[in-house]
């Protein structure tokens, strides 16, 4: 199967039952896609497939079509320093997940208010309870 992640094409053959997490951290050692729960309800493997937040654990590598993001694609996204100026990074496991769905908010809406934040990181769980300083790193990206 062919898949295009952060602009690179790459054909990998795995089993259809494999996750986009596991070909994205096994196959293409992008490992910077955490996987917690593994059943799609923390938001850590979260990834981008055409600019939309997707549950990587949960979605079958071979039902992606589209361009694969990960954070490791957004590194020189300002959410990342974004998010290290206002402390959002506790112990930093959930980080990716949260980065890759808050790129995905602002690219649909530049100045989203604390409601848009609230409903888009809804998915992403943080353990370490860093939600009000994650919501300030979003409203205060582009500073």
């Amino acid at each position: 199967m062919k898949l295009v992640v952060n602009g690179d094409e790459h054909v990998v053959e795995v089993p259809v039952e494999t996750s986009l997490a596991e070909v994205l951290r096994d196959e293409l050692g992008l490992t910077g896609t955490k996987v917690a729960c593994n059943e799609g309800h923390c938001g850590a493997c979260t990834v981008q497939v055409d600019g939309m937040p997707v549950l990587s654990c949960i979605t079958l590598a071979h039902t992606v079509s589209g361009r694969v993001t990960t954070i490791e694609g957004l590194r020189d996204h300002p959410l990342v320093a974004a998010f290290v100026r206002a402390d959002a990074v506790q112990c930093g496991f959930c980080t990716p997940g949260q980065v890759v769905s808050a790129a995905a908010l602002v690219a649909a809406s530049p100045e989203p208010t604390v409601d848009e934040i609230r409903h888009a990181m809804a998915g992403n769980i943080c353990r370490c309870g860093t939600y009000p300083k994650i919501e300030e790193a979003i409203l205060h990206w582009r500073d």
